[in-house]
């Protein structure tokens, strides 16, 4: 029989079916879930095949499972790289990554408008294992560029970033990096590979909080890392030793949320464009952050490197902490909560949740306001977003 020619695919497509092999378990049309922490070898024969001849296949949870293996290989494909490994979580992809490539007397560079975990993990934690930590003001390219020193191993920074929505101009940072021989990450969580694939660009490494767009339900925690092949494994190595690994279920999950990945996040961009320009034009709002407007600063880079702008707006009302609270407690449809990427609309307020242990002074010095919000919007009809925002406002 004439083996048949791979089809080239599109990006749906590619959401629902890569990484599957097409005849599966029980000629089930859903990728199972293999609920088991350990996977028996049937005779010895077939464990020095495993261990002497490196035959794959699974032994243990720690270091793999069939559903997982499904997760990434769809990851890897709708990021563009090479491998991809998956975690318990975001925090765990984002902290084992470091880990794994970092070594004590290493030097590494971060831009402040990280997310607020992500940046005391750098300037602290970090300072335990003999690694040397710089924060610097997002999108200073030379105050960046003067910051690495021989010994710097990498820069890491978000785009779009959090709460701000600042946008790193990418074609700059890897032109850095290479002259400097320092690699590059970047967590695109806010972004997802429908709207910015960094690898496309240079990167080195991408990272995404999985439990927010790629998931899509409000259900679940993943991360996962991606890139080159060399480097992933890297971080396999330590993942299989540390230990943060996501469970069956999750990756079933996971799966699922992806199959609706673009129907869900090309609606979100719409819907949020839509909100962003309600909220800029309304009476009450001091100032609106999206990347899709033009009033956005780092505007002309989103639309060069770019598709889509996502599903967050963060904006400043006018008045005071009680203002912000009022309309935060009048909201009907919204829910307060501090996540992001599912399909219902969720609204925080930075300040009193995520920096609910600075003082007024600390929090300002960041840019953390009374009255900022950070709204993400979910799949609903955008016309009752808009209502609600509108009567929890006041008009």
């Amino acid at each position: 029989m004439t083996p048949k020619t791979p089809l080239k695919r599109g990006f749906s497509t590619r959401s629902i079916h890569s990484g599957e092999d097409r005849q599966r378990y029980a000629d089930s049309i859903t990728t199972p879930i293999v609920q088991t922490s350990t996977y028996a070898f049937k005779d010895t024969q077939e464990i020095e095949a495993y261990t002497k001849k490196g035959k794959p296949r699974f032994e243990y949870g720690r270091y793999g499972n069939p559903t997982e293996k499904v997760a990434q290989r769809r990851l890897a494909e709708l990021e563009g790289a090479e491998d991809c490994v998956v975690f318990s979580s975001g925090m765990s992809a984002i902290v084992t990554t470091i880990l794994a490539i970092v070594r004590s007397g290493d030097h590494i560079v971060i831009t402040d408008d990280a997310y607020r975990k992500t940046l005391e993990f750098c300037s602290s934690y970090l300072q335990r294992f003999g690694v040397d930590c710089t924060v610097v003001p997002f999108g200073d390219y030379k105050v960046l560029e003067d910051a690495v020193r021989p010994n710097t191993r990498f820069i890491f920074s978000e785009s779009p970033t959090n709460p701000y929505l600042n946008v790193f101009d990418l074609v700059k940072l890897k032109g850095i990096a290479e002259r400097h021989g320092v690699l590059t990450l970047i967590d695109s969580t806010f972004a997802t590979p429908i709207n910015q694939r960094p690898l496309e660009f240079g990167i080195d490494l991408v990272m995404h909080s999985c439990t927010k767009y790629m998931a899509g339900h409000n259900d679940i925690l993943a991360g996962a890392t991606l890139g080159r092949h060399e480097l992933v494994e890297q971080i396999r190595a330590l993942h299989k030793a540390m230990g943060g690994v996501i469970d069956a279920h999750c990756c079933y999950l996971l799966l699922r949320g992806l199959k609706t990945f673009p129907l869900r996040v090309n609606r979100q961009n719409e819907i949020a464009m839509e909100v962003a320009r309600f909220l800029e034009a309304h009476p009450k709002v001091r100032r609106v952050y999206y990347p899709g407007l033009e009033s956005h600063p780092h505007h002309a880079i989103a639309r060069e490197q770019m598709t889509g702008f996502g599903g967050v707006i963060t904006f400043e009302i006018k008045g005071r902490l009680s203002d912000a609270k009022r309309f935060l407690d009048r909201l009907q449809l919204c829910f307060i909560a501090p996540s992001l990427g599912g399909v219902e609309t969720l609204i925080t307020h930075p300040g009193l949740v995520s920096y609910y242990e600075y003082n007024r002074k600390e929090r300002y010095a960041l840019g953390i306001t009374d009255t900022l919000l950070r709204l993400a919007v979910g799949i609903e009809d955008p016309r009752d977003i808009i209502a609600d925002l509108n009567q929890a406002l006041g008009n």
